[in-house]
Order: C-alpha cells, then sequence, then structure tokens
C-alpha cells in the first residue's frame, strides 16, 4: 500500500481496511496452505521412509543373521555329536532348532511385502529342511555308536547340502542389506528434500511478514499516525489546522469525519464557553441557596418547636389548673393535643436529622464497627434491660465512613429489633458479618414479629408504618434513615424474604483495603 492518494485511484480507491484486510489475509492462507501441504509431504514421506527402515529393513536383516547363527548352531551340535558320540554335544542343536523358528516366525511378516525376501527366505527354509531330512535328524535320533558311523557315511552330503544352505543365507543377507542401503539412501534424500522445502517455507514465510508489515505501515498504521497527530493538535487548541485523510477508503472518511467534527468544534467553541459562564454562575447561585435553604431549616425547625413547646405546656397547665372543672372527655381532648405536640416535635427532629444525613455529618474515616456497637447498645441500655433483649453479633470489622451516621445505623436497626419483640418471648438479636469480593455483607437477625413480604419495600419510604402509634410508638423514619445512610455509604439494604420466623435486615458496606478478607465468626455477647 502507498499512503499517497494516487495510489488509491481507480478501482482501488474504494477499498476499505477491512477489504485489503481480507484480501492479504486470504492470500497469505492459500501461499500457507501450499506450503504446509508440501511441508506436510515431506514430513510424511520422511516418516515413512524411516518406518520402513527402523521397523521392517533393519529388523529383516537382524532376524536373517539370527536364522543363520541358529543354523551353525545346530551344525556344530550335529557334527559334535557325530564325531564324539556323546549327547551332550547336542545342547547347541536343540538350541539353534528354537531360535531358528522364533527367527522365522519374526522374519516372515517383515518380508511379506518384498517378492525376492520371500523367495530368498522360502529357499533358506526349504534347503535347511533337507538338512533336517537327509542329515541332522537322523544322526541327532540315532545312538552314539550308530550316530557315528552315520555321520561318516553322510558326511559329504551333510557338507554339500550345508554349504548350499549357507549360500542361501548369504543371498537373502545380501539382498536384505541391499534394501536396507536402498532404504537408508531414500531417506537420507527425503530429509534433504524436507530440510530445503522448510527453509523455503520459513523464507516465504519471513517475505510475506515483511510484506504484511510494510503493507500495514503504509496503508494503515501511517494513515493513522497522521490522523491521530492531526487530532491531538486540535485537541491541543490549533482548530485552524485542516484534516486531510489518506489510506484506505474508510480511513479517508474517518477523517472526513474528524474534519466535520473539528468544523463543527470551532462553530460551538463560543456557545460552549458562554454556556459555561452561565452554568458558573448559575452553580454559585445554587450553592448560595443551598445555605440559605440549610438555614432556613435549621431555623424553621426551632421556631415551629417553639409554638409546640407552648402547646403542650400551656394545655398541661390548663388541666393541672382546671382538672377538677372538665370531665373525662375534656381530659381526653387535653391528652390529644398534648400526644400531638410531642409527636410533632419528634416528626420535626427527625425529619432534620434526615436532612442531614450526607450534609452535615460527611466525615468519611476509619470507623470500628465493634467501637460502634458498643456505642449504640450503651444508647438502648435502658430498652434493653426493660426488654431483656440478648444481643450478639459476629467480629465485626472496620470500614471508611462517618461514625455518626453509622452509630445511627446501628442503634436504628437494633432499636427496630427490640421495639417489634415477640410478646410471648424476649427479643434475641444477632448481627452478622461476612466479607466477598471487597463487600462486607451484615446482617440483623431478630425472633420478632417479622414483616409480611408485600410490605418489605414500603418499609424504607418515609413516613410509612405498619403499625398504629398506639401499638408501637415512633415516627416510620428510622429504616427510612437507614437506607439513607447505608446508599450514602456505597452500600444498599433490603429485607431477607426467606428468613423466617422474626426478620433478617442485610445491608452491605465495601470493606477497606487492609481489611482481612474473612473474620472468625465467632458470636460474641
Amino acid at each position: 500500500m502507498d499512503s499517497t492518494p494516487s495510489a488509491y485511484e481507480g478501482t482501488l480507491a474504494g477499498w476499505t481496511t477491512r477489504r485489503w484486510l481480507r484480501t492479504g489475509v486470504a492470500a497469505a492462507l492459500i501461499v500457507l496452505a501450499v506450503l504446509g501441504s508440501l511441508g506436510g509431504w515431506a514430513m510424511w514421506r520422511t516418516s515413512q521412509l524411516t518406518t520402513e527402515l527402523v521397523d521392517k529393513r533393519s529388523p529383516a536383516l537382524i532376524e536373517a543373521m539370527r536364522v543363520q547363527q541358529a543354523v551353525v548352531n545346530q551344525e556344530t551340535g550335529i557334527r559334535g555329536y557325530g564325531l564324539s558320540g556323546r549327547r551332550d554335544y547336542l545342547q547347541p542343536y536343540a538350541q539353534g532348532q528354537a531360535d531358528e523358528k522364533t527367527a522365522i516366525r519374526r522374519l516372515r511378516p517383515l518380508v511379506e511385502r518384498d517378492a525376492r525376501a520371500r523367495a530368498d527366505l522360502a529357499d533358506v527354509q526349504k534347503i535347511a529342511g533337507t538338512w533336517q531330512t537327509r542329515i541332522a535328524r537322523p544322526i541327532s535320533a540315532a545312538s552314539p555308536a550308530d550316530a557315528v558311523t552315520l555321520a561318516t557315511q553322510r558326511a559329504a552330503e551333510g557338507k554339500a547340502t550345508f554349504d548350499e544352505l549357507r549360500r542361501a543365507l548369504t543371498r537373502q543377507q545380501s539382498h536384505l542389506l541391499r534394501e536396507r542401503a536402498a532404504a537408508t539412501h531414500d531417506l537420507r534424500h527425503a530429509q534433504t528434500l524436507r530440510n530445503w522445502m522448510f527453509a523455503v517455507i520459513a523464507g516465504v514465510i519471513l517475505l510475506l511478514a515483511s510484506g504484511v508489515f510494510e503493507g500495514l505501515r503504509r496503508g494503515v498504521t501511517t494513515p493513522l499516525a497522521q490522523l491521530g497527530f492531526d487530532a491531538r493538535e486540535v485537541a491541543g487548541g490549533h482548530f485552524d489546522r485542516p484534516i486531510v485523510g489518506t489510506g484506505p477508503a474508510d480511513l479517508r472518511r474517518l477523517a472526513r469525519d474528524v474534519e466535520s467534527m473539528r468544523q463543527r468544534l470551532v462553530q460551538e467553541l463560543e456557545f460552549s464557553e458562554a454556556s459555561r459562564r452561565l452554568l458558573d454562575e448559575q452553580a454559585a447561585d445554587l450553592k448560595r441557596s443551598n445555605a440559605e435553604l440549610e438555614q432556613f431549616a435549621y431555623v424553621a425547625s426551632h421556631d415551629l418547636q417553639e409554638p409546640l413547646r407552648k402547646v403542650s405546656s400551656f394545655t398541661q397547665l390548663l388541666q393541672r389548673r382546671y382538672g377538677d372543672q372538665l370531665d373525662e372527655r375534656a381530659d381526653q381532648y387535653i391528652g390529644f393535643a398534648v400526644d400531638g405536640a410531642n409527636r410533632m416535635q419528634k416528626l420535626i427532629n427527625d425529619l432534620l436529622a434526615f436532612s442531614r444525613v450526607g450534609r452535615v455529618h460527611n466525615d468519611h474515616e476509619t470507623v470500628d464497627l465493634e467501637a460502634v456497637m458498643r456505642r449504640a447498645v450503651d444508647n438502648l441500655d435502658v430498652a434493653v434491660e426493660e426488654s431483656a433483649a440478648e444481643i450478639t453479633h459476629d467480629t465485626l470489622p472496620t470500614v471508611v465512613g462517618d461514625i455518626t451516621q453509622l452509630t445511627m445505623l446501628w442503634q436504628n436497626l437494633l432499636s427496630n429489633a427490640i421495639k417489634f419483640r415477640s410478646p410471648d418471648q424476649p427479643p434475641r438479636v444477632h448481627v452478622g458479618a461476612v466479607s466477598s469480593d471487597g463487600i462486607w455483607e451484615f446482617t440483623v437477625s431478630d425472633n420478632g414479629i417479622g414483616i409480611d413480604s408485600e410490605f418489605r419495600e414500603k418499609v424504607f419510604v418515609l413516613f410509612q408504618r405498619l403499625h398504629t402509634k398506639d401499638s408501637y410508638p415512633g415516627t416510620g423514619i428510622g429504616l427510612a434513615m437507614c437506607k439513607k445512610i447505608v446508599e450514602f455509604h456505597g452500600g444498599t439494604i433490603t429485607i431477607d424474604p426467606d428468613y423466617s420466623p422474626g426478620t433478617r435486615v442485610v445491608f452491605t458496606l465495601p470493606a477497606v483495603g487492609d481489611t482481612p478478607a474473612a473474620l472468625p465468626r465467632e458470636p460474641q455477647p
């Protein structure tokens, strides 16, 4: 590929990078397939000749030599027995017969595809059979005295027959030697051809790799580098620098798109600058408004509580001073007024605390949850003692967060577990902690009255109550505050739908980097 536009004139001007790559890869694969086929054929040919030489030719020659050695041992034994008449001289003859049978049994399958080798083996077996019939078996079967006489009578015939057997064995070995030499020569020739072929393949692969590298450099990397340089110049503030694309069609289209983007950036620059100034002004106004709103909420909460305190105080004063003049219904109305004023005061305080989560208390630091748990339990000491509650927990870790908010979280969860207890048994609360993939999962389990499945999401909504204030006091803001605290710390909080009887609140908090992956889960009172 050429990086100049003229290289893409004509029919190649519309070729994209993908088409160039597909064409190049297809051509390279064809060349590699041809070279691989030739290399595979050379390897197969070399392996075939190696197998022929190692598994057939050499073993066949070795077995032929073993046949000859076995026959010589037989002749030695027969000759010794015929001369001396001693039976122990027949031991080489017996051993030679066994060795001959073994060698011929191994030799026969090695030469079954070679006609001349089969003929040589048949000739050797025929002559050996004649020698066995005429000389070896009669002498070995005769008595010592008769064996000497018989050996003397057939000495000339035995020598002639055995000489003929020697010549047959020699011919067989000569033919096998020549065949092994020819196989060795073919193997060396095939190895040489294979080596040259692989050298050629390596050279072609190097040339192909060089061609691919040069083509990619000229057609892809150089145009991309130029386009990247121009884009960086524009990004550096040189918006008047034009971007001209070179290379394949898709890279030129990309350059045109970047050029259009540059022109659009130039057009939008003034508008963006004006928008930024407007946003800065709005951000300043919003910051000032938030500060005023926070101050207003604080002042309003105190100003609202003052008339409520007056209503409650004067209503109680009215009851004390004129209690003997009022009937039972009037006392009930006064109680309603006092209770309403107190509840309104508590609602205002809870709303103020809820609004401050994430704004007032926002000091993230390393917090030991063991200490936070002890502080929360100490704050609930009266409720724990009155309800005979038993609170246990696993070993709690160290996390990063706001200690005030985390104390409020534990205190609200433990307070709910004690408040919504079963009427027929004292509350049993257990806090669990498990670490997984950098997240701590905490559970607060109790044996209380539980939460129906249809209310498990509703309980986290602000001012949502499932019971009347006469049954269970409170403002319905506790779990909503817990949800806000947990989400402010980057976690989630839910009600376990499978836990029964009672309620199990499950929430997560991110783990500190150096916090151990897991701690022993031994309940601690």
